[in-house]
């Protein structure tokens, strides 16, 4: 049986990063992922653009993936925020961040999916402190001291530590015994990337409509592609069956109507990719030998945008705490360690859940009480410096923040 210090079950963006994170710091990591690798690097497996908050990026940066990814980040550089309506312009009441006002040299950055995944596949691979195991099946026995992970037609390990990093149907965190309260929207995102004939200048776009908010995320464009963005659009489930039959031409018009025409003509870049919106809660992040780390623990609604950088706080906190064990000759994952992560983590984590949820069911409608008192709120931070400040502190995820 091969000792490690800690084996991470789920080799995806938050799980790798985590691994790569504890391997660089010294620490015997093992990683494990039932799916194999290379072809979730191919545009056509994940659509999906993740916006990147400075705080993630430290974290990436620590962990080694960052300046790996091979093509560039996308930097956001301002915000505008606005209610609207179908047939209707948006209200002239709108809410306007911009990065100059807080000194810094973006919001966050946009990064492809598919580029994130082949810098994680190429580090994993690299570090001689991380064994990756893909594709693999793991059967995982937590005891009080140790945890043995057994590979599928292969050898066994023993760790210190497990994390959970295997997603929202998390099997670990099923056989654990731990509850888990769900959320469901009548809600989809639909997912795709567009190119615009004029340039977005670093510009996202948030605009919430009746059905739910409609995001524009500006990336990094080509020398055949100069204007690019990622669109996240939020339909109720009925429409967004529809609206994913449509063919191109009416796909994009039904695009238009939403965002509007400042970026002149519009077409899809990409295919389109569908998902059904639910927030998870999870009553503890924490099990005798066990950790649980991004969507295993959380789930909220992506209104802000924030799923992803959650996960990666998750990834600075734990490996921080991790790092610091293991160079003391302390156990990585004894009680008092699993405490702190979850005493950390789990609050930080429900806040934003509760706030992004409440921020859905206040925009996500068209009752006219409503619609005012949230057009003067949208106002009102805009004319606010402090509290404008504050809220785009809040958008660039709490800075390069890795420890508990």
């Amino acid at each position: 049986m091969r000792e490690v210090d800690v084996c991470v079950v789920g080799a995806g963006p938050v799980g790798g990063t985590l691994a790569c994170l504890l391997a660089q710091s010294g620490v015997r990591t093992a990683i494990v992922d039932r799916a194999a690798l290379p072809p979730m690097e191919h545009p056509a497996f994940d659509g999906r653009a993740y916006a990147i908050a400075a705080g993630s990026r430290a974290v990436m940066q620590s962990a080694g993936v960052w300046d790996r990814l091979p093509f560039a980040p996308g930097p956001i550089r301002d915000i505008r925020v606005s209610d609207g309506k179908l047939g209707r312009a948006a209200s002239r009441l709108h809410l306007h961040f911009a990065v100059d006002d807080v000194g810094a040299e973006a919001f966050g950055w946009m990064v492809e999916a598919r580029s994130l995944r082949v810098a994680l596949n190429g580090l994993m691979h690299a570090l001689p402190q991380l064994e990756l195991f893909a594709p693999a099946r793991a059967t995982v026995t937590r005891h009080e001291d140790r945890a043995e992970i057994a590979i599928a037609g292969g050898e066994t390990l023993s760790a210190r530590l497990v994390v959970a990093a295997d997603g929202r149907g998390s099997t670990l965190r099923a056989e654990a015994g731990i509850p888990v309260t769900h959320l469901p929207y009548d809600q989809v995102g639909i997912v795709c990337t567009i190119a615009h004939e004029r340039p977005h200048e670093g510009v996202a776009l948030e605009h919430f409509l009746p059905a739910g908010p409609f995001a524009l995320l500006p990336m990094a464009g080509t020398a055949e592609e100069p204007n690019i963005s990622a669109i996240v659009w939020t339909e109720r489930t009925a429409m967004a069956a529809h609206i994913m039959q449509l063919d191109d031409d009416r796909f994009v018009r039904e695009l238009v109507r939403r965002l509007g025409s400042y970026l002149g003509a519009v077409r899809v870049l990409t295919g389109r990719w569908s998902y059904p919106l639910r927030a998870l809660l999870v009553q503890r992040y924490t099990a005798p030998r066990l950790a649980l780390i991004g969507d295993a623990a959380h789930g909220i609604h992506p209104i802000a945008g924030q799923g992803l950088n959650l996960g990666f706080r998750d990834v600075g906190c734990l490996g921080a705490l991790i790092a610091d064990a293991v160079a003391c000759g302390e156990d990585p994952g004894g009680p008092e360690l699993l405490r702190r992560y979850q005493a950390t983590r789990r609050p930080d984590n429900f806040m934003m859940l509760a706030a992004t949820d409440s921020l859905d069911r206040l925009f996500s409608n068209d009752l006219p009480p409503l619609r005012l008192a949230r057009d003067l709120g949208i106002a009102a931070v805009h004319r606010i410096g402090p509290l404008r400040r504050a809220f785009m502190r809040q958008a660039m995820g709490g800075g390069a923040r890795l420890f508990c």
